[in-house]
């Protein structure tokens, strides 16, 4: 960590010049498959994982889970903040990997404006002169907030301005609803999920870029029927896997459920990757790329 800080505060254009000459990759390999590590959850102030409210502040623990991660067979690259993904070329773990940038982390976690999520990380310009590979953005959408709306407009920008660049968008979207005087909570029902689908993929003057970053909906066995709502290539969502050993397992047999559905080309997954229940990042990145069919 020290090192980082001392270059950032010396050297600051060591970072462009790590993303300059940084080795790239298809978004694609051979296999047809994706397996993306994301860990852009801090910049929106969500910093739980594995029953630990804090356990993402640390960062040179969530660096050290992340290297970790994109050292395994099968993984192709990472989701993440422009502060993480500044850390990770300084630290040369990005070379050969699909890096992807958060695009809109305005909407901070517990707000009264989470839903008018702006968007504050890269722009799809600076996606390019980065020579990152992709971007992704998140549209959370309630109909009784008109936050929603705002957002739904700058999520179609975003596409536009995404698809001009020739690079690749992913999308996640959800209906939620905020209980009165309680959190917002997503709606993981299969219609919910469905129109939530149907929402994103018309988004902007083309989806020729779109790709869709799903859940799996409560019940598993409804995604087939879901994933009908679209032709647009699909990636998995993977959330928190829980606290306990078995809590990982049944999230494990719902994605491997669903891997194998036509339009569905990998995963996504997170907390569940950096922060399993028994904290071995290797062995869940391993099962989870098996899974996938990267591994």
């Amino acid at each position: 960590m020290s090192e980082l800080t001392a270059v950032r505060s010396r050297h600051p254009e060591a970072i462009a010049e790590a993303a300059a000459r940084r080795p790239r990759r298809p978004l694609l390999g051979p296999s047809g498959r994706l397996l993306v590590v994301a860990a852009d959850h801090t910049a929106r102030g969500a910093l739980s994982a594995g029953g630990r409210r804090l356990a993402m502040a640390d960062r040179a623990d969530l660096l050290e889970r992340l290297c970790v991660a994109l050292s395994r067979p099968g993984v192709d690259g990472v989701l993440a903040s422009s502060d993480i993904l500044d850390d990770l070329l300084l630290l040369g773990a990005l070379d050969g990997k699909v890096v992807m940038g958060s695009m809109n982390r305005g909407g901070l976690f517990g707000a009264s404006f989470e839903l008018d999520d702006r968007f504050t990380g890269p722009s799809a310009e600076d996606l390019a002169r980065r020579g990152f590979d992709a971007g992704k953005l998140l549209l959370r959408i309630d109909p009784d907030d008109p936050g929603s709306l705002r957002t739904l407009e700058s999520a179609a920008r975003a596409v536009d301005a995404m698809a001009a660049c020739r690079l690749p968008v992913f999308v996640e979207p959800f209906l939620c609803r905020r209980d009165p005087g309680g959190p917002l909570r997503t709606d993981l029902t299969a219609e919910a999920v469905t129109t939530s689908l149907t929402i994103a993929s018309g988004l902007g003057a083309t989806s020729a870029y779109t790709w869709l970053k799903v859940p799996v909906t409560e019940d598993a066995d409804a995604m087939a029927d879901v994933l009908r709502a679209t032709t647009l290539p699909v990636v998995l969502l993977g959330g928190d896997a829980g606290t306990r050993p078995d809590d990982a397992e049944r999230a494990y047999e719902r994605w491997g459920a669903v891997l194998g559905l036509p339009g569905v080309r990998g995963m996504v997954a997170g907390r569940a990757l950096l922060y399993p229940p028994d904290g071995d990042v290797a062995g869940a990145v391993d099962r989870v790329a098996g899974l996938v069919g990267c591994g």
